[in-house]
């Protein structure tokens, strides 16, 4: 399994927008971000990182703007913290070993997977399709997708 972890090179090579959202925790506008209305098979990893953060096959149409997924592939590289800016309450979602601003997570989400909905911010994702898996290192989650049909 690789090590994860918050790299000074990745951080360098962000576009200013993907530093804003990951390191100083803004939000990008919605319905005009790279993966919120994308439905490709594959994996969003942090793209600070490039730990395995959440699959295609729990995105959904939100309505909202941003990628949009029921869950996390894994609890354990998920972090989430109170948040009360902008004068409400909210759970900020991070990545855990990249320590990237990632979004939100709220309770508005599908009843029938679990009634969350991770709002996640393109920006802070690197998405492998699924045909790449294997040459990325992240070929242990191709079953996800044969498992979905």
């Amino acid at each position: 399994m690789p090590e994860y972890t918050r790299d000074p090179e990745a951080i360098a090579r962000l576009t200013p927008e993907q530093f804003a959202v990951t390191q100083q925790s803004a939000t990008e506008a919605p319905f005009a971000n790279e993966f919120w209305n994308t439905d490709e098979p594959g994996l969003y990893v942090d793209i600070v990182s490039g730990e395995p953060l959440f699959a295609s096959t729990t995105k959904y149409d939100s309505g909202c703007g941003w990628p949009s997924f029921t869950r996390p592939l894994s609890a354990d590289n998920i972090i989430e913290n109170s948040d009360t800016s902008l004068g409400m309450r909210r759970t900020e979602v991070r990545s855990s070993h990249g320590d990237s601003h990632l979004g939100h997570v709220f309770e508005d989400g599908p009843i029938e997977e679990g009634g969350l909905r991770y709002c996640i911010n393109s920006a802070a994702l690197r998405f492998v399709p699924l045909d790449e898996l294997d040459d990325e290192g992240y070929g242990q989650y191709a079953a996800l997708f044969t498992d979905a049909g």
